[in-house]
């Protein structure tokens, strides 16, 4: 018989009644304006706890199986972790199955109430997440923060650089913060047909945000067709969530990093074809790798999405929509193709 920590055992009759407590708290009052972070020295102990976790879990006979972990902020101390066997997204995860629980800090422990033998149940303490699975292998993973591998990607010589961090004269009316990072609301000056583009960008922290609430922006290939860009870590990975071709096609896999974390977009696009007469003949075709996965592999986008031009024979500018979120890029880079 498998003997459970008393601190997990204690936590899997607590919990459920004080997240409760928690968000009866939350939801007495008038609204607030939700917080926003961009810097996480100043995001609060919640931003130290949300994040991936990764390592093995161990059978009460030794058998081994990797799992990853993605820990999403809820604020006011809670939170949600989404249990992946066989680990994180583009890092063993099959990208079906998922576990779901919720939890919340109480005296510098996160703890997650699942039932023993039914659920996954875990604390968090010191960067480190303990537990026990559904089938009570037990865990202890530590906390990790990854990087795209196309981060920081150089410039071919034949690319056309947008920004580097210097010169903003590719861009109608930019605005930098004082990192010298390019704000979300522009467009480029020149317009583009068919291109490889390279783009980096992160996301703020905002924790009780929901949906669209929660770090909005786009990348729009010739104006016309939004890559949506969000903070949907851990999230189901919906056609209007961060890879999506915004409201049409969802990415193959949710690939998003936690907030304040460096995230890349690899895209190659080919525009929509006309005939003579001026009808179209065939859909613009776009693949996508999201922090070096792809997410989308030559996939036709039958018309624009939503606030895009009209489709026709010319090109359009990138766009980098603004929707008064906090969202940043850098190091944005286009190869042009025939």
């Amino acid at each position: 018989m498998i003997k459970l920590p008393k601190s997990i055992r204690s936590v899997a009759f607590t919990v459920a009644a004080m997240v409760a407590l928690l968000r009866a708290e939350t939801a007495f009052g008038a609204a607030q304006p939700l917080e926003t972070f961009i810097d996480s020295a100043k995001a609060g102990p919640d931003f130290a706890v949300q994040g991936e976790y990764e390592g093995v879990a161990v059978s009460p006979l030794g058998a081994k199986q990797k799992i990853g972990v993605q820990v999403i902020a809820l604020g006011d101390h809670q939170f949600r972790a989404v249990f992946l066997d066989g680990g994180l997204p583009g890092a063993g995860w099959n990208g079906r199955d998922k576990i779901e629980v919720d939890g919340a800090t109480f005296g510098g422990e996160t703890c997650f109430n699942g039932k023993p033998g039914v659920s996954y149940m875990a604390t968090i303490s010191g960067g480190t997440m303990s537990g026990f699975t559904d089938k009570l292998w037990e865990f202890k993973l530590k906390k990790t923060t990854r990087h795209s591998p196309t981060e920081g990607a150089k410039p071919p010589k034949e690319a056309l650089v947008l920004y580097d961090g210097t010169s903003t004269n590719a861009w109608q009316n930019p605005h930098l913060d004082k990192r010298n990072l390019i704000a979300a609301g522009t467009k480029t000056v020149k317009t583009f047909k068919n291109y490889t583009l390279h783009a980096e960008f992160i996301l703020p922290f905002v924790p009780k945000g929901r949906g669209q609430a929660r770090g909005n922006s786009g990348v729009y290939m010739q104006d016309r067709y939004e890559v949506q860009v969000l903070d949907s870590f851990g999230l189901k990975g919906l056609n209007n969530e961060c890879a999506g071709i915004y409201s049409q096609i969802a990415p193959s896999m949710n690939m998003c990093y936690p907030p304040l974390t460096w995230q890349t977009y690899d895209i190659d696009f080919q525009m929509a074809r006309f005939d003579t007469s001026g009808k179209k003949v065939k859909d613009a075709v776009i693949s996508v790798r999201h922090n070096g996965i792809t997410v989308h592999d030559k996939t036709a986008i039958a018309k624009p999405t939503g606030g895009g031009k009209p489709e026709d024979p010319t090109g359009g500018p990138i766009q980098l929509q603004g929707h008064g979120n906090p969202v940043y890029f850098r190091n944005i880079w286009i190869v042009e193709k025939q």
